[in-house]
Order: structure tokens, then sequence, then C-alpha cells
């Protein structure tokens, strides 16, 4: 994780990337990894790729700026090298999409993450966004165990504030730091067919995915595009419904077979105690988590979040984690640190 001080960018090497957030406080550490390089230097890494500013001195006064950046790009390979080539869903929302620093944030991640040979494919929402247009238009919003009551007046709104808004604004950010990005639907390719919701006499057109046929996904990652997924999908018929997303991330990873499923929230991750946001659980299993469930520990919006992720793992993604979207550069903290920006669950 990050330390605190400031540090040269890559930006000097990749210029493409206006990263302009700023140092955040320190953050423990796990030196207990033999196979990665040392905090020092990884916190260093993390540093240099999020913080254009003036290199701290790390060693000597005769440390040249042309020299640390080597050293942050030789501290970076091990992670680069583990993740390259591999598939990264990254469920966009919450904090990181109301504000502009940290949406440039993720976009910035995801387009390093992609130059260096990881595969990401971006899922969001667009809660914020619906809730305004649904104000606008006086129309309540109404939430029960996390999920959004759609009815027909509703889903229009979501349709058009999900695909013809949120999702091109998203696309043009990723293409405008220097990356190529495909904005799609689950209606796009018959990427994912819905299904009515089994409490669908309560939540309207609120759905669940039947079906996911990647193959339109799979040719975009091949060819070096970013995807970029809305959680708006239809049933056999044609009708849309309004699918939680991150459901989708979790089912969009498990049919890619993806190595990471990433979800942004607005907390720290897991809490032991939902109260005491410094009892982050740093790591569990789906038998962990389970319990924790089932205590009572884990509830409201997190429990979609959990069981999205536990139904990933179970189709084999590798490992699935919850990350704090209000710290800047959370993804490039959670894939380049072993000690990560969240909960990390297993399988």
């Amino acid at each position: 994780m990050m330390m605190a001080g400031t540090s040269k960018t890559l930006t000097n090497i990749f210029p493409s990337f206006p990263i302009t957030t700023k140092p955040q406080n320190p953050l423990t550490t796990n030196t207990n990894n033999p196979s990665f390089p040392s905090s020092r230097l990884r916190h260093r890494a993390i540093y240099a790729v999020a913080n254009p500013v003036q290199p701290p001195q790390l060693a000597t006064d005769s440390t040249t700026p042309g020299q640390y950046r080597v050293d942050v790009l030789s501290e970076s390979l091990p992670f680069i090298q583990k993740f390259r080539g591999k598939t990264i869903v990254v469920k966009y929302g919450g904090a990181a999409m109301k504000s502009p620093e940290l949406q440039a944030s993720v976009i910035n991640d995801l387009v390093l993450l992609s130059c260096v040979g990881l595969r990401p494919v971006m899922v969001h929402g667009g809660g914020p966004e619906i809730n305004t247009w649904l104000g606008r238009l006086n129309i309540p919003a109404v939430f029960r165990d996390g999920l959004r009551v759609t009815d027909a007046d509703t889903m229009e709104i979501v349709s058009m504030v999900l695909v013809g808004k949120v999702n091109k604004t998203l696309v043009s950010l990723i293409n405008k730091a220097g990356a190529t990005a495909v904005g799609l639907s689950g209606l796009d390719g018959r990427l994912l067919t819905a299904r009515p919701s089994p409490r669908a006499a309560d939540l309207g057109f609120v759905g669940e995915v039947a079906r996911v046929d990647p193959a339109v996904l799979r040719s975009l990652i091949d060819t070096n595009h970013i995807p970029v997924v809305t959680s708006v999908a239809a049933d056999e018929s044609g009708q849309p419904y309004n699918i939680n997303a991150d459901t989708v991330a979790g089912e969009l990873a498990a049919a890619l077979g993806a190595e990471k499923l990433i979800l942004l929230t607005d907390v720290a991750g897991i809490l032991e105690d939902r109260n005491d946001p410094n009892s982050l659980v740093k790591k569990i299993d789906i038998k962990g988590v389970k319990k924790m469930v089932e205590e009572g520990k884990v509830g409201g919006g997190m429990i979609p979040k959990v069981n999205c992720c536990v139904r990933s793992l179970a189709q084999g993604v590798t490992t699935a984690s919850i990350i704090d979207g209000r710290v800047p550069h959370s993804l490039l903290l959670e894939i380049l640190t072993d000690e990560g920006a969240g909960t990390m669950i297993t399988g």
C-alpha cells in the first residue's frame, strides 16, 4: 500500500496518463511475503504511478530522477508478470462515480493496467445519476435489501441514463486517456439474457442473469479494447430489466474465466464490526464470509456484493476483492501490492 510522501510519476514514461491525485495517509504494510519486492519499494512504485510530483530523496542526494524511474519499473515487474495477459473484471460505482478526481483515478488506472498487458473489463452501475434524473421527474427512488425497486417509468429512466449517458461518458473518458474502449449493454451481441427476479412482485423490472454469451467480449479483449458494460439486459421476449451491476460483474468474470473480480465500494471492505471502520477483514474464504452473512455482520448493500463474489469464485474466478473506491488509485493498490486495498475473498 502507500506511504506518506511524494514521488516521481510514470507520466514521464507514459505521457498519456494525466494522473492528478494527491497523496493519501500511510496504510499498514505486510512484509511477510518474500515473493514480492520490499514494502518500501512497493509503496514507491504505487506512488510513482499515482502522483505526478517530484520524488523524495529515498537513498542519497545523488539519486537521479532517471534512476528513480528505473527503480520503480523494476520493482513493479513481479506484479505485472503475475497479471500480464489475465482478465480483470472491475465493477465501477459508488463514490468513485461521484467525484471527478476519483473518476479520473479509476480511468487512468484501467488504462495503465491495459498498457502493461492486463486485460481489464469495466462493468458499471449509475445509481447516483439515476437518482438525479428520477428526482428531476419527481419519481421516488426506492430500495429493498440493496436492490432498486424498478417500475415501468423507472426502468425507462434506468435504460436512458445507464446506456445512453453514463456508458458513453465512460467510453469517452477511457479513449481520451489513451486506450480504446467499446461501450455495451447486456443487449448488445446477446451478451446477457435476463429473467425476472423471484421477487418481481416486490421489485418490478429487476432481473437476474439467465445466460451469458461472452463471445462479443472475447473478440474485443483479444484486440486490446477495453469493454465497458452497463447492467441493462432483456429477456427472451425483449423486455428490458435492471440488473444489479455487482451481479453482472460477477457473472461476466465467471464466463470469461477472469483471474480477478474487483468491486469498488463506499466502504473500506468487509468489516468485522459494521460500526467500526477499523475492523477491516483483509482476507477471508468463502466459508468465512458466508458465516459472517449468517451472523448478520454483513448486511444491506454489501449482501449482493458478497453473494456475487461467492458465486464467481464457485465458477472458477481465482480471487474476488471488495475494495475502497474512495481511496485514489485503489485499483493499483489492489493489483500492484500484496497488501491490497480492501477485502480479498478466496475460494
